[in-house]
């Protein structure tokens, strides 16, 4: 088994979105960097060491952990999306994964992020939503986290955070720029969360 032992104790760069999407309708949530205290593993989990792990959620209708959870080790394609009940999928994974190689900025781990910090956090946690809940749009510039452009219980909207920034870096991703190697904690019930592989620096 590859798994982790996770709680959810803190914050990293982050600032309040107002979200319709993933069970969400009008409400105030949490966007940017979860931090995530480790104390134990198996398998892949091991790649992590112990203590802080800087993650996105990935489910809105679901809690972080507030005691230490175990949680399944996975890659971002094969995730289920507990609210619609689909995989997220090989092209949403891929995505993904170029907007955090491209995008994503270390020092939003650091807790009480200058507002800058925040903003931009929350942009790309609203930006990492955006491919979780819409359907894959025919060019990467059509995604617009301002506009629900999925029928059926998918879609999502996000008002109150840097829309267009969010927007620039969705719209700039053609399956070019870096990728990030990332995995996705796991858990029925409870929050999942997007991570990335450590740094070689990071970890030593």
């Amino acid at each position: 088994a590859n798994t982790v032992d996770i709680v959810h104790d803190g914050y990293g760069a982050y600032d309040a979105a107002t979200v319709w999407g993933g069970g969400e309708y009008g409400t105030q949530v949490g966007a940017g960097v979860y931090t995530l205290n480790k104390t134990g593993d198996s398998g892949v989990g091991s790649t992590w060491h112990n203590g802080s792990i800087s993650g996105f959620c990935v489910e809105l209708n679901e809690a972080a952990p507030s005691q230490t959870t175990r949680y399944s080790v996975s890659m971002p394609d094969n995730m289920t999306v507990s609210y619609t009940g689909q995989s997220l999928g090989t092209a949403k994974a891929s995505y993904l994964r170029e907007l955090w190689g491209r995008y994503y900025d270390p020092s939003w781990s650091q807790g009480g992020g200058s507002s800058t910090a925040n903003h931009s956090a929350a942009a790309f946690a609203a930006a990492v939503w955006e491919i979780v809940y819409e359907n894959v749009p025919s060019t990467g510039t059509h995604w617009d986290v301002t506009r629900d452009g999925t029928s059926g219980i998918g879609g999502f909207i996000a008002l109150n955070v840097d829309a267009d920034l969010a927007n620039r870096w969705l719209q700039s991703l053609d399956g070019h720029g870096p990728k990030a190697d990332l995995w996705v904690f796991c858990n029925n019930g409870a929050q999942n969360f997007l991570v990335a592989v450590p740094e070689p620096t990071t970890i030593v």
